[in-house]
């Protein structure tokens, strides 16, 4: 038999039994990649999602880099792992994973496991909407995804209480000069920044990749050290500086605006960020620029769109918050079976940009 022939007959490799085998489905949100561990990671120990992503990063930190870096993943590689919810009232809990750590709450990730959980009959599908319960770090979050004639045409959520911390604070920061940036929370904190407001030397399109990670990054340190107020009003693990949201015009006439966020350590979200548009319903409704019943179209860096309105308001600590709906599509692109063999000196993987 020759060799052609072997690569014919012979299409499964076995791993050894001490090399770790980890199955994922591969998902897109807008553009913005999603690897969702189904198998294969070790148990989880604790009594709440918080506890969960705790002792991941305490016990498992070395699994995330291998399924987020190179090889298996790249620098902007985004992945999540499911957990039993917080309480019997939830349908399942679940942990977002980066480049950089462990963030409290992801859109992009929202949409598309709500859109998973159809696909792979997770839940008794009907016709019409779908409910979730999903309990993520920042909180109880409700999915809503649409089935018609079977199929999902689209999935919409109800945030955690999302709240503007300060509106048009400034900072001066070196190379860069004067910015003006808004401070609010839509499950995660955003320094939000808006081009019509700061002169900048480039625009919110591909061609700006490179300088928009710089400048972001370099926003996200300057007022991580300079503010204060970045406190989460009930939970420590929440209160930090997620990154910075770069807001400016699209040039399509049905769209309202364009996001980009720079996040974690200098990801680019290709999905115009479901935390981050909930951030915006905060800030515009306390600019008093979006009521009840009106939606507003925002686009990402990749032409991909998010729908953002406002359900309710309530109070949160200290805090008038809003209620916010995020609304977006998402598509399966793969499914994987990562091995790490224990003498892989790479097994842990690596970044290079």
């Amino acid at each position: 038999m020759n060799t052609y022939q072997n690569i014919l007959n012979k299409k499964e490799f076995t791993p050894p039994d001490n090399w770790l085998q980890i199955k994922t489905i591969d998902m897109h949100t807008g553009g913005e990649p999603l690897r969702v561990i189904i198998d294969g990671f070790p148990e989880l120990k604790g009594n709440s999602v918080l506890d969960y992503r705790r002792y991941c990063k305490e016990n498992y930190d070395n699994l995330r880099t291998s399924l987020m870096f190179e090889p298996r993943g790249h620098a902007d590689m985004y992945g999540c792992i499911l957990t039993p919810p917080n309480d019997e009232d939830g349908d399942f809990g679940i942990i977002f994973l980066h480049n950089e750590g462990y963030s409290t709450m992801c859109g992009h990730a929202i949409i598309a496991i709500s859109t998973l959980a159809i696909e792979m009959r997770w839940i008794n599908v009907k016709e019409g909407d779908n409910i979730l319960k999903i309990d993520a770090p920042c909180g109880r979050i409700t999915s809503y995804t649409q089935v018609k004639n079977g199929k999902t045409i689209g999935v919409r959520f109800h945030n955690v209480p999302s709240f503007v911390i300060g509106l048009d604070r400034t900072i001066e920061i070196n190379d860069i000069g004067k910015v003006t940036y808004n401070l609010a929370y839509g499950g995660a904190f955003y320094a939000y920044v808006d081009l019509h407001k700061n002169n900048f030397d480039f625009d919110l399109s591909p061609n700006s990749y490179r300088k928009l990670i710089q400048t972001g990054m370099n926003i996200k340190y300057a007022v991580t050290q300079q503010d204060k107020e970045i406190l989460h009003p009930f939970e420590n693990d929440l209160s930090f500086l997620y990154g910075t949201i770069f807001i400016g015009d699209s040039d399509k006439k049905d769209i309202d605006s364009k996001n980009v966020c720079i996040f974690a350590e200098g990801e680019v979200d290709r999905s115009p960020t479901g935390s981050g548009v909930a951030g915006r319903m905060a800030i515009h409704k306390a600019r008093k620029e979006i009521n009840y019943g009106e939606n507003m179209t925002i686009e990402s860096i990749t032409g991909s769109v998010f729908k953002g309105s406002i359900i309710s308001e309530e109070n949160y600590g200290p805090f008038k918050a809003v209620i916010p709906q995020v609304e977006g599509t998402a598509h399966i692109t793969g499914m994987q079976t990562f091995i790490i063999d224990p003498k892989d000196p790479m097994k842990n993987g690596f970044i290079l940009r």
